[in-house]
């Protein structure tokens, strides 16, 4: 009865739309084995990914965890799970996680536990189970984590059977949900000005803002953003943040289906921003005293007056209203339109403003996005 009814749940869980990356490590191995067993498995994973040791478990994150069966690092994980399904697929797409830290050869002085996380377009659900330590062998702690598991993915599918849990006195289950698309719809329906997720999947609509800022369309994001991030970061000694303006100063709006698959980026990784503000005067009145990082060419366009009603006294009034509430600007060199490489420290700015303008030493990274949307 109990084989059938993981069979049961697996196919619908195959049956139903979308399509998942599995990050597992310490636990929910039963749970891949019910998945990859079952007809119609290719519908529904695209890859699973079992990163066991702490080296393999940083390389997937990109950075080492503090804990690593821990609701941040399974979070994480998830995170990086779903950044790494949208480069897979461009359906539905949900990025899970399972780390667990349970019974195994030796004592072990902590909790056994696990975190099962699933992040999603809409929002990010984690699930945290301690278990009755010594209630159970490794193996029937294995099945329980996997139940769990593979039920939590039958409820993201919106699917309402779920495996049977032999739960124990001693057992404890908690949950928290992280709503992504309501605050983006709030935002697109400008009843708020701007929100922020964080790389645990937690929204905030207010309260702190980011001290440095790297805004773009980030589309996609590639290496050579995150090598600016670094270098930025490494260079002001601040923790950088990313920002996903739905209006550009020059750009077409960013439609809401959109900005959700590109927030999705950086899930797991960094924190980032989404507002309605399309100039950086507007950003400074949103955020607060922010540096900027900005290319040489988008320098270029923040001291052109047309975007100033064609008024160059405008835009110095401008610019020195964003420098009075602690704006600033973060300039890296960067390739123009035709070819040339254009350096910071020879941005044309007028005297007034040259305070504002910070040059990047040092770095350089010949790639764009346009670039990379044009290859075949």
């Amino acid at each position: 009865m109990t084989e059938t009814t993981i069979k049961r749940l697996v196919q619908q869980i195959h049956a139903a739309d979308g399509e998942l990356v599995l990050a597992t490590a310490g636990g929910g191995t039963n749970a891949v084995a019910w998945l990859l067993g079952a007809p119609g498995a290719s519908r529904t994973v695209l890859e699973i990914i079992v990163p066991y040791s702490r080296a393999a478990f940083d390389d997937f994150l990109g950075r080492p965890a503090a804990q690593y069966a821990s609701a941040q690092a399974g979070q994480w994980l998830a995170g990086c799970a779903l950044a790494r399904a949208q480069t897979l697929s461009d359906k539905q797409v949900i990025g899970v996680s399972c780390t667990a830290a349970i019974a195994t050869d030796r004592p072990k002085k902590g909790t056994h536990r696990a975190h099962i996380t699933l992040w999603t377009h809409q929002a990010v659900i984690s699930h945290h189970l301690v278990l009755h330590k010594g209630g159970r062998t490794r193996a029937g702690e294995e099945e329980t984590v996997s139940r769990v598991l593979l039920n939590s993915i039958a409820q993201a599918y919106g699917i309402a059977a779920q495996l049977p849990i032999a739960w124990q006195d001693g057992d404890r289950v908690t949950s928290t949900t992280y709503n992504i698309a309501a605050p983006l719809t709030q935002l697109y329906d400008r009843q708020i000005d701007w929100m922020g997720v964080y790389d645990t999947g937690r929204v905030r609509t207010d309260g702190i803002s980011p001290q440095l800022l790297l805004s773009g369309s980030f589309n996609p994001l590639h290496a050579g953003h995150l090598a600016l991030a670094q270098a930025a970061s490494d260079f002001i000694g601040q923790p950088i943040a990313f920002e996903l303006p739905m209006i550009n100063a020059d750009k077409p709006a960013v439609p809401q289906a959109e900005a959700s698959r590109r927030l999705a980026q950086f899930a797991g990784r960094y924190p980032v921003y989404i507002s309605n503000a399309p100039t950086f005067a507007e950003k400074t009145q949103l955020y607060g005293a922010t540096t900027f990082v900005v290319g040489f060419d988008t320098a270029a366009r923040i001291l052109m007056p047309r975007f100033y009603n064609n008024s160059e006294r405008d835009m110095t009034a401008a610019l020195t209203q964003l420098s009075a509430q602690g704006g600033r600007f973060l300039v890296a060199g960067r390739i123009d339109q035709h070819g040339d490489y254009r350096a910071a420290e020879t941005l044309i700015v007028p005297e007034p403003l040259q305070p504002l303008f910070i040059p990047l030493p040092n770095f350089r990274v010949d790639l764009s996005s346009t670039q990379l949307r044009r290859r075949p």
